[in-house]
């Protein structure tokens, strides 16, 4: 019964609009208050949140996507994609996709990759006749990638949460990441070819595809040091997004000189706005965590899971339907930072890799951000293809439909996920 008031207690707080760091901080404060346990207990868990080396690769992460973002590499990565395979069928599509993937593997923001690929893909993809609500959906729906693909935001914090390794997660996501690609790939190739009001792009010539292709072999080479230097052993992901950062730096400001100080300042503010929010609630998570371990709170319910829930296939499955109520009403990294340490103690009981785990709720946070009414990549599509709230969410639901059916895949064949982790 403690469980039902403390949970209904804290989606009450959320629904009354209250920021989801202090309604996290506020309950954890009350439980421990009520408890009779030591209030010293509040600050040392908003220090032990901050005094974390690895969350440091979160604003440098957001520092390198966002001069990137401004410095308008998304322009040059789409025209290249586009001049190698805008000829095949919905072959713009598929150069949206691709872009979208390239693009993940250096931001680690979905955001980040839904607005930078979006600017230029939307007018190019209307103008040749793709249905705007498609267009739309395939939009939001690919800058999710931007959080499976490593390096991933949401997988560092999940790392932080559980105590797992950061590479092993990285790694895991590259399967089901390319997974992802290939069923959006085949998806717009099938739009493509039965849709009536579709017009093919002509082949460009190879002076087009080799001047768009060496101009985006910076960032291109950006990508690749980032992340082979993480999975190689040189840096550790904190130390590949200050790389990263340094290599956003040079490839913007020195060979495109693409950045000036005006669009630098923005690109650090903004940077500094999004790791404030997500250091302040992966701060109140860590009270609120401390306070719900103290009640038993977790291990009440992975009790209660390990006495009616006995198989793994129907533990997803409620926690899949679970998380897509949730993603309703709350962002992405809430969901996670409020129900991660949860769920983490019922895990090993029913077999299930916490590795394996964390590619699946991110896969899950994926469909959070495109489902309305609270999906961040529904309202950073229609702020940029000046749309409506009903054309974005028309568009994205076959999309949520193909992000699903990756879930059963990577249950049914997990090697998927463990391969690479375990591999290297």
């Amino acid at each position: 019964m403690t469980t039902v008031f403390i949970l209904a207690g804290l989606f009450s707080l959320l629904l009354a609009g209250i920021p989801v760091a202090f309604a996290l901080a506020g309950l954890g404060f009350l439980l421990l208050a009520l408890g009779g346990f030591s209030p010293l207990m509040v600050p040392q868990g908003l220090l032990s949140a901050a005094d974390s080396f690895v969350l440091i690769s979160v604003p440098l992460f957001l520092l390198m996507s966002n001069v990137l973002l401004k410095g308008g590499v998304g322009r040059d990565l789409f025209a290249a994609v586009q001049a190698w395979v805008g000829h095949w069928p919905g072959g713009l599509a598929v150069a949206t996709i691709l872009s979208c993937g390239i693009f993940a593997a250096i931001s680690g923001s979905s955001v980040a990759t839904a607005a930078t690929i979006g600017t230029v893909a939307i007018p190019e993809m209307t103008e040749r006749g793709y249905p705007r609500r498609f267009v739309l959906g395939l939009l939001a729906a690919g800058g999710t990638l931007g959080i499976l693909i490593p390096p991933s935001i949401p997988m560092i914090v999940y790392g932080v949460i559980t105590e797992e390794s950061i590479i092993a997660l990285f790694l895991a996501g590259v399967g089901p990441g390319l997974l992802l690609m290939g069923l959006f790939i085949l998806w717009s190739m099938l739009y493509a070819r039965f849709a009536s009001d579709y017009r093919p792009s002509p082949r460009a010539g190879w002076d087009e595809r080799f001047s768009t292709l060496l101009r985006a072999l910076p960032t291109i080479l950006l990508a690749a040091l980032v992340i082979l230097g993480i999975y190689g052993g040189v840096f550790t992901p904190t130390e590949a997004a200050a790389v990263g950062f340094l290599g956003a730096l040079v490839v913007v400001g020195l060979l495109l000189r693409t950045l000036d100080w005006p669009k630098f300042k923005e690109a650090v503010m903004e940077a500094m706005t999004t790791s404030v929010a997500i250091l302040l609630i992966v701060a109140g998570a860590k009270v609120f965590g401390k306070a719900i371990t103290l009640y038993r709170i977790p291990q009440d319910i992975s009790m209660a899971l390990s006495e009616h829930i006995s198989t793994a296939g129907v533990f997803v499955a409620v926690v899949a339907l679970v998380l897509l109520v949730m993603g309703l009403f709350l962002e992405s990294l809430s969901m996670m930072l409020i129900m991660v340490p949860v769920l983490a103690g019922a895990l090993t009981a029913l077999g299930l890799d916490p590795v394996w785990f964390g590619v699946f709720f991110v896969i899950m946070v994926e469909c959070a951000l495109i489902t309305p009414p609270v999906g961040l990549n529904l309202y950073v599509i229609q702020a940029v293809g000046k749309a409506s709230m009903g054309e974005v969410s028309a568009g994205v639901w076959p999309f949520l439909a193909i992000m699903l059916s990756s879930v059963l895949i990577i249950f049914w064949w997990p090697d998927l996920v463990l391969y690479l982790p375990f591999k290297f």
